[in-house]
């Protein structure tokens, strides 16, 4: 006869991973809820969790018609949730830039998500056009675009926060002209 307090050896002591999808589709934010759950991630990031920004985080590039890119999480294929986001846009005579890199805080542990909407971004500019791809990168993140083959141009100071100028080197990203599809990447550890 068991009683109210028994519980077995076993299951006091496991502890259950959080569930992680194996599949993210890197692609064009193509459907109204991918746009509306990248402008939320963004509003998460910059303004909750970040303080950059007091309700949100949109603005007249956002309005000029930037592309939204996005990192969707899936099961069995199909699409679940955005769970990274960047925007890009042409500010002309083939310079585009890239700006607002999210990735929700439960999977920056797969810090390859943020890499793989970088990697999109330049090669759909490239694919567009580019002749350079610039970024404003904060200073926590610049060790990572340096690995992606970016380089510093000028250290500058945006909202209150140091954050560096950056190019890409634009031979490390072939053009990608199927950015409405993107990518489909599995699940791999953290670098």
């Amino acid at each position: 006869m068991m009683t109210a307090d028994w519980i077995p050896a076993c299951a006091a002591s496991e502890t259950v991973a959080a569930y992680r999808p194996v599949e993210y589709r890197v692609k064009l934010a193509t459907d109204g809820w991918e746009l509306r759950e990248a402008l939320a991630l963004r509003r998460a990031v910059f303004c909750a969790e970040q303080r950059l920004f007091n309700f949100t985080d949109a603005d007249d590039i956002d309005e000029a018609g930037a592309l939204t890119l996005v990192a969707v999480s899936c099961i069995h294929s199909m699409a679940e949730d955005v769970v990274g986001t960047v925007r890009v846009h042409a500010l002309g005579n083939g310079v585009w830039q890239g700006s607002r890199l999210a990735v929700r805080r439960d999977y920056r542990g797969q810090a390859w998500l943020g890499s793989e909407l970088i990697h999109l971004a330049v090669s759909l500019a490239h694919a567009r056009g580019a002749t350079r791809f610039l970024a404003q990168v904060q200073q926590q993140n610049v060790a990572l675009f340096e690995r992606l083959h970016w380089r510093a141009i000028e250290a500058i100071e945006l909202r209150g926060r140091p954050h560096m100028r950056m190019e890409a080197d634009l031979a490390h990203y072939p053009p990608c002209t199927t950015f409405e599809l993107g990518f489909l990447t599995t699940l791999r550890s953290a670098a």
